[in-house]
């Protein structure tokens, strides 16, 4: 059951990388933003299968860690573009 929860753990990676590779390459900042997003969900996926297969706690725990980042960077990103956007005020209005 190991070797197969580790060869998913290399599935998923070179899924992520594949599609990795595709959504890199668009134009646009949300697109590179999405890029990001896919290497954290896949990389998150591969470290819970690895650590289903070796049964390591810590394994889970940076997971966790890496899923609560990746919420906080696309809260970020959203901000920023959101800001990003707004047209500047100027002082005259005060």
């Amino acid at each position: 059951m190991d070797e197969f929860l580790l060869s998913a753990a290399a599935f998923v990676l070179l899924m992520v990388a594949l599609g990795l590779v595709r959504v890199a390459r668009g134009p646009g900042h949300a697109d590179r933003m999405m890029a990001a997003q896919l290497l954290g969900t896949g990389g998150i996926g591969a470290l819970l299968l690895v650590g289903a297969a070796v049964r390591e706690v810590a394994v889970v725990d940076v997971a966790l860690t890496l899923a609560l980042l990746a919420a906080f960077t696309s809260i970020a990103f959203v901000k920023f573009m959101a800001h990003k956007d707004r047209p500047p005020t100027s002082e005259e209005d005060s």
